[in-house]
Parts: C-alpha cells; structure tokens; sequence
C-alpha cells in the first residue's frame, strides 16, 4: 500500500518585521494563550499547552490593520493565480472579507451546514462556478474544517487549490489531509515565530519553549508521555 503523500511544509517568508510584530500583537491581545500548566481539551481529545482563538482580532483594531497588512502583503509576494477570496463560517468571514475588499476582489463563504431554507447554498456572495478561489482560514490545526470548505467550494463549480491560515499548529496529519485533497497549505505566521516572540517578550523561558515544541512536533502521545491531565474542556 503507498504511503501517503504528505505536502512540504510552505514557505514562510513575509517581512521579518512585520512577522515580529504580528507575532506580539496575537499575544498581547491573548489570541494565543499558552496553557503548561493548565492544558485544555479539545473536542478531538487532544491535550494541549496551547490555545489559539483569533476571532479576537476583530476588536483590536491595531492588530487587526498589521494582520491584514500582512496577508495582503503575502498574497502579492506570491502571485497566488485566484479571481474570489472565501472564508469559512464564521471565524475566517472577517479576515477573508476585508482582504478582499483591500484586495479589490470578489468575496464569498461557505457555511459549515447546507441551510434548510431558501436557496439551500453552502456557498453565499456569488456565483463561483470555473473561478480560482483562494480560501482563507484563521487556524488551522487538523485541517477537516478548511477541507471541507474546499470541498463545498468544488462542489459548487469552484477550482481551489490554496488555502491561507493566519496560524497553524502544521501538525503531519492536516499536511497529509491537504495533499490528499490537492490542496496547498500556507502560513502567514509559523509557531517557530510565535513561540520566539513569547520567550522575547517575557510569557515564559525557553524550558516552556521546548515542552510547547515537543507537542507541535507530536501533539497525540505527548500527554501520556509528560504524564499530563487536561483541566479544562474547550467549549
């Protein structure tokens, strides 16, 4: 039986700067809030030191201009081939509606459940049919939510090929999940980053650096092996 492919990690190269910058401002807004101590579970089971709710962005309107900024900046550097810019219901509709009116482009969503009513769209905005839409996510973590976005978007005539997320924990199995379904991830922010920029600022040492990147690198078993319970549920 053939291994599945998994994608090569995306290049990660916006302005060093405003990576930096981005970077603190997630933290200090505690869109990212790191939980040693104290891990969460989520909905899947998995135990984690790290939580990422960058829905919070919306009300912190300096944070919001950088992270913007940044997107726009990246899709440039990249010359990304798309004609519409879609987000997922609901987390990623605001970064995905205001880059592309910064873009000047066609938006879209995709709901996560077919509506039982009127027109029963998944995808809301306009007609997508034979047009490249780039798909923007505010987190990835498994990658099941964004590939079904794409798969609702295909399903109504879409060709999407790119899928953006503002962060990522890049875990294999979300990487062997878009190279399944054809799909190139990106990253505007890495955890590499994010995890420099909390040691920088003081949110902990690099001991807690090392027991953070120990779960990224392989988040399933890493619980057990530390000898660590969950004392919270995510919601």
């Amino acid at each position: 039986m053939n291994e599945p492919k998994i994608a090569p990690k995306p290049a990660h190269n916006p302005a060093p700067i405003t990576t930096a910058m981005l970077a603190e401002h997630l933290l200090r807004i505690e869109a990212i809030i790191f939980l040693v101590e104290q891990p969460l579970r989520f909905k899947s089971g998995l135990i984690s030191p790290v939580y990422v709710d960058n829905r919070s962005l919306i009300y912190h309107p300096q944070a919001w201009h950088v992270l913007i900024d940044s997107l726009s900046s990246y899709i440039a550097s990249r010359a990304f081939p798309f004609d519409i810019i879609a987000g997922v219901e609901t987390a990623g509709i605001p970064h995905s509606s205001v880059l592309a009116y910064r873009r000047n482009v066609p938006s879209v969503f995709v709901r996560k459940q077919t509506k039982t009513h009127g027109t029963r769209n998944r995808v809301e905005g306009g007609d997508v049919r034979d047009k490249r839409v780039l798909l923007i996510e505010d987190h990835i973590s498994t990658g099941l939510s964004s590939l079904d976005g794409v798969a609702a978007l295909r399903q109504a005539g879409a060709i999407v090929t790119d899928c953006l997320s503002i962060t990522s924990y890049n875990f294999a199995e979300a990487r062997e999940a878009f190279a399944e379904a054809g799909v190139t991830p990106h990253t505007l922010l890495t955890f590499d980053a994010i995890l420099d920029a909390a040691v920088r600022c003081g949110y902990f040492d690099n001991k807690k650096k090392t027991i953070i990147a120990d779960w990224l690198a392989d988040p399933w078993p890493w619980a057990e092996k530390n000898g660590i319970t969950a004392t919270a549920v995510e919601n």
